[in-house]
């Protein structure tokens, strides 16, 4: 805690107060289960106990303990692609900036199990310097993403620092804030929050939202504040197995998001991270999936279904001529220079 309050002290002088090491306050845990602790929100625990499909993402399974010989604390090989502590360069065109390593509420899905499970907080100044020296030095990069963690698990005054520091450094940067939090906390984002963010324009706000039963009245409010004031609005969801893999399921989630004035923006297979192959949903449902979602909604309305090819491939689309053959228990795909990367079957 010493060292934590000690890199947050030059803030003070930007009028800014340092990020407690702590959990919301409203949040809870329990540190016995697997490697990642399970944690909510009374919110979105009021929700799960409600709906069965919220309640598995967030309930820890015996199955986590037992990770498949593909799968990997690292699946999408983001340490190899990191430049400077938090900060990922993949794509030519973008970073990501992992601000924190906290989030409201665990799923127990996450890629990023153990970044999350560190517990080390916010990203330090003296890091957050590093990257933006990094993003200042290197104008073919066009949007940074901050994520984490969930970036509004930070202070408005905090975040709006990480963003006055970024900005400065390259005044044409654009901003994404990869986030969970309308849906999982929704009475975080307040209007003193969303004129901070609106006056960092342009910025965009992606949604992770996996289930229609998470767009309740409160998280509908906070979703419509966010788009009252400007900020446009994208989502994320993970395709995953009794949760969201049906039709019917992703209809009434995407027709929700537009009617909330977001953007479906991409459909995710999941990723190979360690203990969660039960929550897996095999491509080939994924694409009848997508071809039933093609009859029912505009072009608008449907997300890219994508893949972040294992090994540090990169995200793809997921269209059938991306398979170029099967192995046993494995799927062929290739990247758009035509290499190929091994995804379980």
């Amino acid at each position: 805690m010493k060292s934590q309050k000690l890199v947050w002290m030059k803030m003070r002088m930007h009028g800014c107060i340092p990020i407690e090491r702590v959990i919301l306050s409203n949040a809870s845990m329990n540190e016995s289960v697997g490697i990642l602790p399970k944690k909510s929100t009374p919110y979105y625990a009021s929700l799960s106990g409600l709906c069965e499909e919220l309640q598995r993402q967030i309930e820890p399974d015996d199955r986590e303990l037992f990770a498949q010989p593909y799968e990997m604390p690292d699946p999408l090989s983001e340490n190899m692609h990191t430049v400077s502590p938090g900060l990922v360069h993949r794509y030519q065109n973008r970073v990501i900036l992992k601000v924190t390593d906290e989030c409201a509420v665990h799923c127990r899905f996450c890629f990023r199990k153990a970044l999350i499970a560190e517990k080390r907080g916010a990203l330090l100044e003296s890091d957050l310097l590093l990257a933006a020296v990094y993003i200042a030095e290197h104008p073919e990069i066009a949007e940074v993403v901050l994520t984490g963690g969930d970036p509004l698990m930070l202070k408005d005054t905090q975040l709006q620092y990480v963003l006055t520091v970024l900005r400065e450094k390259r005044p044409d940067i654009v901003f994404r804030i990869n986030t969970r939090i309308p849906v999982v906390l929704p009475d975080r984002i307040t209007e003193k929050t969303v004129k901070m963010l609106a006056a960092f324009s342009p910025l965009w706000v992606s949604i992770h939202t996996n289930h229609p039963g998470e767009l309740t009245a409160q998280a509908s409010g906070c979703i419509s504040l966010l788009a009252d004031n400007g900020i446009p609005l994208l989502s994320q969801t993970v395709l995953l197995k009794d949760i969201n893999d049906k039709a019917d399921t992703l209809e009434q989630l995407f027709s929700q998001l537009i009617r909330l004035r977001v953007k479906p923006y991409y459909l995710f297979q999941l990723d190979s991270a360690s203990g969660t192959s039960h929550f897996r949903v095999t491509i080939e449902q994924g694409f009848e999936i997508m071809k039933e979602l093609r009859l029912r909604l505009a072009g608008y309305a449907l997300p890219v279904y994508a893949l972040d090819l294992p090994g540090g491939g990169g995200k793809v689309p997921l269209t059938p001529d991306r398979i170029v053959g099967h192995e046993e228990g494995w799927i062929v795909l290739k990247d758009d220079a035509g290499k190929e990367y091994r995804y379980p079957e």
